[in-house]
């Protein structure tokens, strides 16, 4: 009987499962009065070793944001290593997204004149490994020669060389006019996701576990385009110039769900698609943030998408499931350290937390 490939990925990913947090870990975190507090609660974790390596050059929320970042870079790097041949290129393409994360960054820092030292602590890398991992070629060296591009102009044409200069070069004249860095932003994010999506096309049978994750994501990502849009009293033909083609839910249902006065119509139009949505009223009535409805569809697609991934586990529904947890946890954690620098108590933060509730 022939053996999955997958078998020695399972395997290895397995065995470091129990390098995340435990739910109950959460409750203590949220209680830390200080960030230094929270690094030290940290500091027997996992996140123990890029804690200690940061240290050096950081303190406080710099410190806590740079050992999140690095230590995701390591698992993600190390879920790369555990997946057979046959499904790098997929996993490859999807984290490509830390690449693209890092080139908007530094972008929006260019546009608002922000100091390199800004912006290097909180890319998502790791010394010298590359922050799209072995996804790109870019390492943090290339990111700091972009940070010191005197304009966007030039930081684009340097983009040229790591493939992203067909993308961009045709909207720099729109942007020397406008100086609206959204154009440029959004352009490698529908570039990224038409590039994995093409990737994950049938191959080996499992890569639709990939596509269905993807689809999600997309769908997530547009239901919060239409919440913002509606905050912001911005029309539907403004919000369609930020919609992302892909998902289960087309642009052509837009006018009809848009269609409604108020934030809280529109969350009753959402729910037949995203059943939990109203649990982000409460938080919005009391103080018109959309932070509970992100929270309440990062959770359901947390839980969907972990419940589908694990059903397969001899494939690469295997990879995303470590993947997903690693990406949970690390905006659970940034979430906590930038709840506790702006004073929010924990009764208010740990409705926020997704890892908990998985």
């Amino acid at each position: 009987m022939a053996t999955s490939p997958y078998a020695s990925s399972l395997g290895r990913l397995r065995a470091d499962a129990g390098a995340f947090l435990p739910r109950d870990m959460y409750a203590s975190l949220v209680q830390a009065s200080t960030v230094d507090e929270l690094a030290k609660q940290l500091a027997p974790t996992p996140y123990a070793y890029d804690l200690e390596t940061a240290r050096a050059a950081y303190t406080g929320i710099a410190l806590v944001e740079t050992a999140l970042n690095r230590t995701l870079v390591r698992r993600n790097r190390h879920a790369f290593e555990a997946t057979p041949f046959a499904g790098r290129l997929v996993v490859a393409a999807y984290l490509k997204r830390w690449d693209i994360e890092n080139i908007t960054l530094i972008l929006s820092s260019k546009a608002q004149n922000r100091p390199l030292s800004i912006g290097e602590t909180e890319l998502v890398s790791s010394r010298d490994i590359p922050a799209g991992l072995f996804a790109g070629a870019m390492t943090l060296d290339d990111f700091r020669e972009l940070l010191n591009q005197p304009t966007v102009d030039a930081l684009v044409s340097q983009l040229v060389r790591f493939g992203y200069g067909g993308t961009l070069l045709p909207l720099i004249e729109e942007f020397q006019r406008t100086h609206d860095i959204f154009p440029l932003t959004y352009a490698l994010r529908v570039q990224y996701y038409h590039d994995v999506l093409e990737t994950a096309r049938f191959f080996q049978g499992d890569e639709w576990i990939v596509r269905q994750f993807l689809r999600s994501e997309i769908d997530l990502r547009n239901a919060l385009v239409l919440l913002k849009g509606k905050d912001a009293g911005i029309s539907v033909e403004e919000v369609l110039t930020r919609w992302l083609d892909g998902g289960a839910f087309t642009s052509q249902e837009v006018n009809d769900v848009y269609s409604t006065r108020t934030v809280p119509e529109l969350v009753e139009r959402l729910i037949p698609k995203f059943p939990t949505l109203a649990e982000g009223n409460a938080s919005y009535q009391e103080s018109k943030s959309l932070t509970g409805y992100e929270v309440a569809l990062q959770r359901e697609r947390a839980t969907n998408e972990l419940h589908r991934l694990r059903s397969y586990p001899m494939s690469l529904g295997g990879i995303f499931t470590y993947l997903l947890l690693a990406e949970l946890e690390r905006a659970d954690l940034r979430r906590v350290a930038f709840g506790i620098l702006y004073g929010l108590p924990a009764e208010k933060l740990t409705p926020l937390l997704v890892s908990p509730r998985l």
